[in-house]
């Protein structure tokens, strides 16, 4: 086991708050369901991984590839069809098949470094509240780009 060196308080109702950096680097959105494990005296939690198919949603899946679950239908066709480049957030294309799941895709650090520039350049009296906000991301992270300028 792994430590983070993060801790977080229970509250009256009994929930915590998972850090934003730990959902991000864990692959966990709004809304995902988590599974727990209890080994011993030690409470473990990861993503629950559904047993539908990856692309198509179809219960009944066979395949088990690189942990995800995938149907005939789908194996089959990936092994016939070319293969047609995955769409990102900037294309916004539509997606392959009805119901894909597709993952959130993370920005490179030096895109958003270059977009703070221009949003300060344009904005200097902004707070860094003010540019996590335009840019869509944590705090925290604003402070991490400010030390890499």
């Amino acid at each position: 086991m792994k430590r983070t060196g993060m801790t977080r308080p229970l509250d009256s109702l009994g929930r915590i708050v998972l850090p934003k950096e730990l959902r991000m680097t864990m692959e966990i959105d709004i809304g995902d369901p988590l599974e727990f494990f209890i080994e011993d005296q030690t409470l473990m939690l990861r993503k629950y991984k559904s047993t539908n198919c990856v692309f198509c949603g179809a219960v009944d899946t066979n395949t088990y590839f690189k942990d995800q679950f995938i149907c005939d239908e789908c194996a089959a066709s990936m092994k016939t069809e070319d293969l047609i480049p995955v769409t990102t957030a900037e294309t916004n294309s539509p997606p392959l098949k009805q119901n894909m799941h597709i993952k959130k895709i993370y920005q490179r650090t030096d895109v958003i470094l270059e977009k703070m520039r221009e949003l300060m350049e344009e904005h200097p009296a902004s707070s860094q509240k003010q540019l996590a906000s335009m840019l869509g991301v944590s705090q925290g992270r604003i402070s991490q780009l400010k030390k890499l300028m």
